[in-house]
């Protein structure tokens, strides 16, 4: 989003009827500036030495402090029109010229239209739209329950329950906070639940039962991973509240994930012993890779421009971690878990997947792993893969979800119906959270609540 220089010679003039947000700035309008779209650089590459500028990213980091944010804010803000989103530069340069944008924008043209959720970001911000009514949540579901309990990490207390689910399988936020989708099992259903009042307003059929989902980028789809037999990825248009196609695949999936860049969407499956990867531009099948086990827990390991390097994945009847590059479609590493000396091994209730959880942190610098036939969860540098710590959590650890913050890794430990805090620096536990029967899959992000 390189702008012209004498365009903005002279700032424009903040109008006093519309207050411009910065927590919103901050959360929402900042990860636009940082985002790569295919085929055009990231909008703060230019704008580290371009008008108007941007903070510099600290070396090695994927977002800035709080005080680069600050600002940030101050000079960005200078350079729209409160309360005329229609008229501010900020909004227009990247726009097409024939949806109402400026004739040039030497960063190109980012955006078709003004339905395009990046620019209707913006303009929020631009009318004065506040983040005060929106936090930090982690979820947690329990999978031998009817219920997710929603926890506040920054008291790690639960303050709130999503009740009526019968086993709920995965749960995840919409990228705005307005919803919160749930993988129903027990009705084969897509529950749509609002954040505010956290209930369920409604049910998305599936083409069967279902496990794992995912939302994309945009927050208009719901990748469902669906395990009966044969095996599908259901993709559910949350907009129009409808299942919209199922892509077929080879074996029920278990879990599927949407690539950090929003490209691609990755489906396990544990009967087909194999990873899917979708495209999700065209919703087709892009690429499969035959695995010796069956495909568990995944995370994603990002190049500089934010495309996916590797997929960190488990396996079922495997007790440790494997690296898939992503380009050759080859596995390139694979890590053991550590085994306790003088430990006894629990195989009681694991399932085939003796480790069956992975997170990194926000900074990109450490891989986490659970242990459930130890009971711990191991911190793995990266990108070399390295031991850096053993934690033990307790019981039978599932998922794992790390919150905005950072600050925190949330452990699901199902064989004592609680989760586990982990504090990321000192990577010690710090809390322990009462929750509900067999607590499993978890999520976290920003969540409406007002």
């Amino acid at each position: 989003m390189r702008f012209a220089l004498a365009l903005f010679i002279t700032p424009l003039l903040a109008q006093q009827a519309t207050v411009l947000d910065y927590t919103f700035f901050r959360d929402q309008v900042q990860p636009i500036l940082l985002k790569k779209r295919v085929g055009h650089a990231r909008c703060v590459t230019c704008h580290e030495h371009g008008v108007p500028p941007l903070e510099p990213l600290p070396p090695g980091a994927s977002g800035w402090t709080e005080a680069q944010s600050r600002k940030n804010f101050d000079m960005w803000k200078q350079f729209v029109r409160p309360g005329q989103p229609d008229s501010s530069p900020l909004l227009l340069h990247p726009l097409a010229i024939k949806a109402g944008g400026d004739h040039f924008h030497a960063g190109g043209k980012h955006w078709a239209s003004k339905d395009d959720p990046e620019w209707q970001v913006l303009a929020q911000w631009v009318t004065g739209t506040r983040s005060s009514g929106t936090e930090a949540r982690v979820l947690q579901s329990n999978a031998a329950g009817d219920d997710i309990h929603v926890i506040n990490p920054a008291t790690n207390k639960v303050v709130g329950t999503i009740e009526g689910i019968e086993v709920p399988h995965g749960v995840v936020i919409s990228p705005d906070g307005a919803h919160i989708y749930v993988t129903n099992e027990s009705r084969r259903t897509l529950d749509i639940v609002d954040s505010v009042s956290l209930k369920v307003t409604k049910q998305v059929p599936l083409s069967g039962r279902p496990n794992n989902l995912a939302v994309s980028k945009d927050g208009k789809t719901v990748y469902v991973a669906i395990v009966e037999a044969p095996g599908a990825v259901d993709v559910i248009d949350v907009v129009a509240g409808a299942n919209v196609k199922s892509i077929a695949v080879k074996g029920g999936i278990h879990n599927v994930y949407v690539t950090p860049d929003g490209r691609f969407a990755a489906a396990g499956s544990i009967p087909g012993k194999l990873l899917n990867i979708i495209d999700t531009a065209t919703n087709t099948v892009a690429w499969t890779l035959a695995t010796e086990g069956g495909v568990r827990p995944m995370a994603f390991v990002t190049n500089p421009d934010g495309g996916t390097k590797q997929i960190i994945i488990q396996l079922s009847e495997y007790h440790g971690i494997v690296a898939i590059d992503f380009a050759t479609h080859k596995e390139v590493r694979r890590v053991d878990l550590p085994i306790p000396p003088g430990q006894e091994k629990e195989t009681m209730g694991i399932q085939g997947s003796p480790s069956h959880g992975l997170a990194i942190t926000n900074d990109g610098k450490i891989l986490w792993a659970t242990s459930k036939w130890y009971g711990y969860v191991a911190a793995f540098s990266l990108p070399d893969l390295k031991l850096v710590k053993v934690v033990p959590v307790g019981s039978h650890p599932e998922w794992l979800t790390i919150p905005p913050d950072g600050k925190n890794l949330y452990v699901a430990c199902a064989g004592d119906d609680a989760t586990v805090v982990v504090d990321n620096k000192t990577m010690r536990v710090v809390g322990k959270i009462a929750v509900g029967a067999v607590p499993k899959r978890n999520a976290s992000g920003m969540l409406r609540i007002n």
